[in-house]
């Protein structure tokens, strides 16, 4: 089978996050996230059909706070607090997992496997060694600062295996 693994531009990932924030978004090129921000970052990790990691996202805290809020119609200071604390809560994680759920559709094409969401991670939980390998190395990836109007910003990086 020949590689129909396409990393998406980021003018679909800003699309994206408009139409499910339902407010502006602003994005542009960013650093890849490091091993700094794996302490306190948010991943999901994609797999296909055969359970095989096909990707890896990793937003900074900042970013999957402020996403988390303006999903859930929390103020700012919402994700705020979670910054502060270097976690997130309950409410925000759940809405990160939406968000992460949502963000499969950058992944699946037509004539692929299905890619579907397998894991989120959260702060406090540990990152699988593949997934920390395949964030970090170079390859396949697109990497983006992403900020929510009147929330904030933070690191976008998405990998492909």
């Amino acid at each position: 089978m020949s590689d129909t693994s396409v990393i998406p531009v980021a003018l679909t990932v800003k699309n994206l996050f408009e139409d499910l924030l339902g407010r502006d978004v602003t994005v542009a090129s960013g650093d890849p996230m490091t091993a700094t921000d794996l302490p306190t970052g948010v991943f999901a990790i994609y797999t296909d059909t055969s359970q095989q990691l096909y990707a890896v996202l990793g937003m900074q805290l900042s970013l999957a706070a402020n996403a988390g809020a303006a999903l859930g119609l929390l103020p700012a200071g919402a994700a705020e607090d979670a910054i502060d604390e270097k976690k997130l809560f309950p409410n925000l994680a759940e809405n990160v997992f939406e968000l992460c759920n949502v963000l499969t559709s950058l992944l699946n094409r037509q004539g692929a496997p299905h890619i579907k969401l397998y894991q989120v991670i959260t702060p406090g939980m540990d990152l699988p060694n593949d997934a920390r390998a395949h964030l970090l190395a170079l390859g396949k990836r697109l990497d983006l600062t992403i900020e929510v109007a009147r929330y904030g910003k933070g690191k976008f990086s998405l990998s492909l295996a």
